[in-house]
């Protein structure tokens, strides 16, 4: 069974633990990089987790960590889904609909108009993902990649 849980602050062990085996087993996929968090002070995961406004969910199947998601409001009233990331046990098991879907509902909820996140080019099972979900891709220029040549694509879905 997938258990998705809304996280905060105090749980920034569990968080830290998911996060930076999200960064080494898929470095590809994320701006920041393993070596950028892996060092972290305990005030720094605390600080990342009690971002105003933001929800944090971290997704588990039958007790087993299987994923993390964040959400993050915006200004132009589309919240922003970050951080997502599912782990091998819980891929082809419905994890990332879970915390997709966890995401979604949050923002809906804040009066989020719509939901953007970025994705790397190439990272073809998070984009079908996202994809399936009702994103599309948009014309906005994302965030350059860690390569320097590279740039992120934006996806937004209308909620």
């Amino acid at each position: 069974m997938i258990d998705v849980q809304a996280i905060g602050p105090d749980d920034w062990k569990a968080w830290r633990e998911l996060r930076l085996a999200a960064l080494e087993e898929a470095p590809f996929a994320f701006g920041s990089q393993y070596a950028d968090w892996v060092d972290a002070t305990e005030d720094r995961w605390r600080a990342r987790l009690g971002s105003p406004g933001a929800h944090q969910v971290i997704a588990s199947i039958d007790g087993t960590p299987a994923g993390l998601a964040g959400g993050f409001p915006g200004e132009d009233g589309a919240a922003e889904l970050v951080s997502m990331w599912v782990a091998p046990v819980g891929r082809g098991k419905g994890v990332g609909n879970a915390l997709m879907t966890a995401i979604e509902d949050w923002a809906r909820g804040i009066g989020a108009a719509a939901l953007k996140l970025s994705v790397v080019p190439g990272n073809d099972p998070a984009h079908n993902l996202y994809l399936r979900h009702g994103y599309v891709d948009t014309d906005e220029p994302g965030d350059l990649m860690a390569d320097g040549v590279r740039r992120e694509l934006v996806m937004r879905k209308p909620l």
